[in-house]
């Protein structure tokens, strides 16, 4: 067996298909463990500031009885607890007006303001329209007063603190997500990078071997004109294990010719595919050179064009197209194939993404590596409607 590693039960392969498809329920348990602590942290919370709010009203109404009896004192009662009380209060901001609207005084509150009537008018509006309001009714003639009260600077910090911790929280969380991430994603990058320089590896000793075989039959057999075939095949192949062994290597650029490269793709599609497959070409005559590596890019055209046949089902139409901007070139890739749903746009260069029954999902994925960390380009689907087809583009800056 040529790859012995690829079929194995524990390939890397099989292993990041194993991983990914354990993460996914794990990060949604992940996801409504969060939510219920939040909505767990929210409630006690918000029921220990019910329980702080109620003990403040009932010490401002102690409160508001000792300024009642302080209004209503005459020579000979004895303030002195009555002051102790009024004193005490060293937290909840108050402010006393009387029947008129008009502020007799207030505590606990920082002015910064000179026009100090007109911030204690819009507290005293704000208190009350929180319903923090008691009066006192000084005799039994109507007369009143009216203690307005806000919440503590410690009520008002226990309110704010719950969400400042879920604010930490959820930032604490979304740092681990994105290391989780990006471990996940070196780890797959690792295997991809392995498992194809093993696939080069593999590849190495049997081709040198045809090739062996393919010389010693040309010199016994030079007039065999199937030899040239069979050598041609042999040089495929060897082209498609450097391609292997160039995934994770630093890439070497070099100046190609863009134009002659499609064509020589194209060609070597269209002798190994069905007749009822049209292949056009839509290319400018002449087209400028571009740094690329020739070798990787033409992987990418050859990928996306079998992944269009077999989009067709080997029927229907395939173009190859080039359109030039101020600042870019796209070639697209068209087929008239099956189509792809909007939502799987992206999900379709997801390593282990495939809808063929024997499709590793593999191809796209490679596709985008070399496009966008090789040649600093995109590649993304810029068109597809369901049973109409589908357009891929491939955007390299000039």
């Amino acid at each position: 067996m040529l790859f012995p590693f690829i079929y194995s039960k524990f390939t890397p392969y099989s292993y990041i298909m194993h991983f990914i498809k354990q993460i996914r329920p794990i990060k949604f348990w992940l996801v409504l463990a969060a939510i219920v602590i939040a909505i767990a942290s929210l409630y006690v919370s918000h029921s220990l500031i019910s329980d702080l709010s109620a003990e403040e009203r009932v010490r401002m109404e102690v409160w508001a009885e000792a300024m009642k009896n302080l209004q209503t004192a005459d020579g000979n009662t004895d303030l002195t607890m009555v002051l102790k009380v009024l004193n005490a209060n060293h937290t909840i901001p108050v402010i006393v007006a009387d029947q008129s609207g008009d502020v007799q005084t207030y505590r606990n509150i920082e002015l910064s303001s000179s026009d100090t009537i007109t911030v204690l008018k819009e507290k005293l509006n704000h208190f009350n329209r929180e319903g923090h309001c008691i009066r006192i009714n000084l005799n039994g003639d109507g007369d009143y007063l009216n203690v307005y009260y806000g919440p503590s600077l410690m009520l008002t910090r226990l309110a704010a603190y719950p969400y400042v911790q879920l604010t930490v929280v959820l930032i604490f969380v979304l740092i681990a997500i994105f290391a989780l991430l990006s471990s996940k994603k070196a780890e797959q990058n690792k295997v991809w990078v392995g498992l194809s320089k093993e696939t080069a590896h593999q590849l190495g000793t049997p081709i040198s071997s045809l090739m062996a075989w393919t010389e010693l039959l040309r010199t016994q057999y030079p007039q065999d004109n199937l030899i040239p075939a069979m050598a041609e095949d042999v040089e495929r192949l060897q082209m498609i294990a450097n391609r292997f062994s160039k995934i994770g290597s630093i890439p070497e650029l070099e100046d190609a010719d863009l134009k002659a490269l499609l064509e020589r793709v194209t060609d070597y599609i269209a002798h190994r595919t069905s007749d009822k497959v049209k292949i056009i070409t839509n290319l400018p005559d002449t087209l400028p050179t571009l740094r690329l590596n020739v070798a990787l890019f033409e992987w990418v055209i050859e990928n996306l064009c079998k992944n269009a046949i077999d989009a067709m089902n080997g029927v229907g139409t395939l173009v190859i197209s080039v359109q030039e901007t101020s600042r870019y070139w796209y070639v697209d890739v068209a087929d008239t194939g099956k189509g792809i749903d909007k939502r799987n746009f992206e999900t379709v260069f997801a390593p282990g993404y495939t809808t063929k029954k024997r499709g590793w999902g593999l191809g796209l994925s490679l596709a985008r590596r070399i496009v966008v960390e090789y040649h600093s380009g995109r590649i993304f689907v810029k068109q597809s409607e369901i049973n109409k087809g589908t357009i891929f583009r491939i955007e390299l800056k000039k």
